[in-house]
């Protein structure tokens, strides 16, 4: 066998194995956070309604259980602060997505792009930090309250972390729309706001979606951050202004301060097994618009 011969089977062997070992990482991560969260439901005798329904959340610290474990109030304020943040980063990202890719690709490759990619890397608690220092006095001031802690304070900090990712695949996905498409467009007269809602965005929406989903997906892991500005009170939010607690700031608050395997520890790896699915779900949406829009053109 001919050294080239040996150097190509060499590297089949190890793409492959890189690709099953992410297969088994994969495959392990979910397994073990369905052993560990289905033990609220199988050990302790919780039914899921209760853990998605119930606003009561008083687990037991013990390996005895007889408390509660209704997780709502964290879920709504999970969902309604990372949808309000994707409703306001969304348009944003995929507006500087056109701006880079059509209307200024020079400044935006030597501009633009940079600062963006310096986005991605700050770390969360200094986003947190600002939004604990600048944004929830702010919130105060402007609308009066004694605190600014807030539903909008987080969705506001969560918007603008995972607005990079928005953008940053979005116009990637752009670029790699075929140039004979912006061809045969301007050749039949169109302008390029026409090209752009009529030929672009539906041909790129696969790539945004991917990245909308991505930036969803960052949002909801999120827990220093947020838990840094939304106030932390179990409460059902009345208003955008209103104080609330999420999924992650409560793991992150509580998961070291618990005994392993007890009630009150086993909940908290329900939240995760939650956030889990939460995430598989989105995943599986996308790629059914994915499809359905490979399927229309």
């Amino acid at each position: 066998m001919s050294d080239k011969i040996r150097k190509e089977y060499l590297g089949r062997f190890a793409v492959t194995f890189c690709g099953f070992f992410i297969i088994v990482i994969t495959i392990s991560i979910g397994a073990f956070l369905l052993y560990k969260g289905m033990a609220t439901f199988t050990t302790y005798g919780h039914s899921v309604f209760e853990f998605i329904f119930s606003a009561n959340f008083r687990p037991a610290d013990d390996f005895k259980g007889g408390g509660t474990v209704g997780a709502a109030i964290f879920i709504v304020g999970s969902l309604v602060i990372c949808f309000l943040a994707l409703l306001i980063a969304a348009p944003f990202g995929i507006g500087v997505a056109l701006f880079m890719s059509e209307i200024s690709p020079k400044l935006s490759k030597s501009v633009l792009q940079p600062v963006i990619e310096i986005f991605v890397g700050i770390p969360s608690v200094v986003y947190g930090w600002v939004g604990l220092t600048i944004l929830v006095p702010a919130i105060a001031s402007i609308f009066h309250l004694q605190y600014g802690f807030s539903v909008l304070a987080g969705a506001i900090v969560l918007s603008v972390m995972i607005f990079p990712s928005i953008a940053s695949i979005s116009a990637d996905a752009i670029r790699n729309v075929p140039l004979e498409y912006r061809e045969a467009s301007y050749g039949l007269g169109s302008t390029r706001w026409q090209l752009i809602r009529r030929i672009l965005l539906p041909s790129a929406m696969p790539g945004i979606l991917t990245g909308v989903i991505l930036g969803l997906a960052r949002a909801f892991g999120e827990a220093l951050a947020v838990a840094m500005v939304i106030g932390k009170m179990q409460a059902f939010p009345k208003s955008l202004l209103s104080p609330t607690y999420n999924l992650t700031a409560e793991i992150a608050a509580d998961m070291g301060n618990t005994a392993n395997g007890g009630e009150f520890n086993s909940a908290l790896w329900t939240m995760a097994l939650f956030l889990l699915l939460i995430s598989f779900l989105f995943i599986l949406i996308v790629r059914f618009i994915s499809k359905r829009s490979e399927v229309r053109r």
